[in-house]
């Protein structure tokens, strides 16, 4: 993990990586909006599936806030979209294989594993919020989420 990974009040680093629908994605492009940014430890994983799968459901709260949400793990383009197929995910799921992103924002655990964890960017690229999860085996409900966006 970095030594000094962004906090709350910090510009959020802009990355650009390839993801699902074909295309790339970067933070810059949602300037004007919030972003959500779900840093996930794996497709297909029993806490990941039922977390993306959370957020997807009630994916109209975020859009209803203009907030755009974005999964990003560690696996490569063709493991996202088969996950996003296999469950009917509108999120776009983008691949940090050399895992720089999960770096930059300090979501790597022990031994370079990463980390379940939402960092909310908010309108001019500021952090607004951040939860690194020690134990991945819980993840921020949508209507924690919700309520920090609604507070921006």
């Amino acid at each position: 993990m970095s030594s000094k990974a962004p906090g709350v009040g910090d510009r959020a680093p802009d990355f650009e990586l390839p993801g699902t629908n074909g295309r790339r994605w970067s933070l810059s492009e949602f300037r004007g909006r919030a972003v959500v940014l779900v840093f996930y430890p794996g497709d297909d994983t029993p806490v990941c599936t039922k977390q993306l799968n959370s957020y997807n459901n009630d994916l109209e709260q975020f859009e209803q806030l203009d907030a755009q949400v974005l999964g990003i793990s560690s696996q490569d383009v063709g493991s996202h979209e088969r996950f996003a197929e296999r469950h009917g995910l509108r999120i776009p799921l983008l691949a940090d294989v050399d895992k720089t992103v999960a770096e930059a924002y300090g979501t790597l655990g022990p031994l370079g594993f990463p980390r379940r964890s939402i960092v909310i960017v908010d309108a001019d690229g500021v952090i607004r919020f951040v939860h690194r999860a020690m134990a991945g085996l819980t993840f921020r409900p949508v209507a924690e989420l919700v309520g920090v966006l609604e507070a921006l």
